[in-house]
């Protein structure tokens, strides 16, 4: 049986792909984190790659806390840019196909038209600067496919959705900035469609179109818009009032216009994508109901 291999199971995108794995039971899933393999480790991780020859293995694995990079550069360095070089390498030694997840922080948000994977980069923090390093090197392995995405929640882990509907619950009144645009992300949206690039090019090893690729929901809002819908489906009283991100002082810079264009994505893997107003109605049921 072909397996494949999920490094950072525990996270959000991790986990969703364990509740979807199911729809390709021709294979085996390996799901590893930090406890069971240290993706920084090139010893641990050739000898891990070698002994079980996954035919594709799935990045979820990153340093994500975007303000405490500012603080720990060396730690976000390693998780976001070393080791998806490491992995790349020993990917292409095994003949395992790589995809690598990655962020919108690699862009500035000056742009005012959706980001294309042609635009140019220009990350604004620690984070963004990792991740666009961990790019280059994960794409030395010619074989590599990249997939941006932005805004990403979930169910499961810490998140916007659950943090919103969290001290909605606690608080009269909530303040979230309106001067920062994106389109949010469905972690099981994009589990799912990780999951049907894996079974088309398993099926048909010719589709396999390694490169950058974006995805998140359609749609695009601000984080005000989406705090307002997150508390509207979760029947939440509590009153929103939007601020200027200059009024919500952070230790990284976010961009403020962070939209992805998917026709590239869309176009090569057939995939279709839920309005995230969609998504977002069926997670919070489902965060309600657990």
């Amino acid at each position: 049986m072909k397996k494949i291999v999920i490094t950072g199971a525990n996270g959000q995108l991790g986990t969703e792909i364990r509740m979807a794995s199911g729809a390709l039971p021709s294979f085996e899933f390996l799901y590893t984190d930090y406890d069971t393999l240290d993706i920084t480790d090139e010893g641990a991780l050739e000898g891990f790659l070698e002994r079980e020859c996954p035919a594709f293995l799935v990045n979820c694995a990153a340093y994500t806390a975007v303000d405490r990079a500012e603080q720990e550069p060396a730690a976000a360095k390693e998780l976001n840019a070393r080791a998806p070089g490491l992995l790349a390498r020993c990917c292409l030694t095994t003949g395992t196909r790589l995809i690598h997840i990655s962020t919108d922080y690699v862009f500035d948000g000056c742009q005012c038209r959706p980001y294309t994977e042609e635009d140019p980069v220009s990350p604004l923090g620690v984070y963004g600067h990792t991740k666009r390093e961990g790019e280059i090197n994960a794409l030395l392995n010619p074989q590599t496919l990249i997939i941006r995405t932005s805004w990403l929640y979930s169910r499961f882990g810490a998140n916007f959705v659950k943090t919103m509907i969290r001290l909605g619950n606690e608080k009269p009144a909530v303040k979230v900035v309106f001067d920062q645009t994106g389109s949010p992300t469905c972690a099981a949206d994009l589990a799912g469609a990780i999951l049907k690039i894996i079974a088309l090019s398993d099926h048909d090893p010719g589709s396999w179109i390694p490169g950058i690729y974006h995805y998140s929901n359609e749609g695009v809002c601000s984080w005000y818009d989406f705090a307002l819908a997150i508390h509207r489906a979760a029947g939440i009283s509590c009153r929103v009032d939007p601020v200027e991100s200059k009024d919500f002082v952070t230790l990284a810079s976010r961009p403020h216009y962070s939209v992805l264009n998917k026709a590239r994505i869309k176009s090569v893997y057939g995939l279709t994508i839920p309005h995230w107003l969609e998504s977002l109605e069926k997670t919070v049921t489902e965060i309600k109901t657990r």
